[in-house]
């Protein structure tokens, strides 16, 4: 298999499923995906690793119709708010980007997906989100 790495410093790949981690402020638990020196919430300066559900809900999703060459539209873009706690943008995939496929409160689960390849064979690792339903 060729070496991974994560698109995102916050995106898991090498310690079994793919998973996102978010920074915990120890005092408010409120969650960053970015270290900070103190938090924003309580103004506490100490924090903790905390691991992130990969299911959710869409709170928010709009469908970009324009984009930069060669990247595809439409897509969706959303917010989804995780299971557990924490709320994360990420794109939803496996499903036809219009209306009649994606909803607010619609479940979805995060998958990953390899974004590129550098000239040495490097894969770029992404995250992103599909449909699901709760009984999987």
């Amino acid at each position: 298999m060729a070496k991974q790495v994560p698109i995102v410093d916050y995106l898991v790949i090498d310690d079994g499923p793919p998973h996102l981690v978010a920074w915990e402020a120890v005092d408010s638990g409120a969650l960053y995906f970015d270290r900070r020196n103190a938090d924003a919430l309580g103004g506490g300066t100490e924090f903790k690793r905390r691991t992130l559900g990969t299911d959710g809900v869409v709170r928010s999703f709009t469908i970009v119709q324009r984009g930069v060459p060669g990247v595809p539209v439409p897509y969706v873009s959303a917010l989804v708010d995780l299971d557990g706690g924490g709320c994360v943008k990420g794109n939803i995939v496996s499903c036809p980007p219009d209306p009649d496929h994606v909803a607010l409160g619609m479940p979805v689960r995060m998958t990953t997906f390899v974004a590129g390849t550098d000239d040495d064979g490097t894969e770029a690792v992404a995250f992103a989100f599909e449909p699901t339903n709760r009984e999987d």
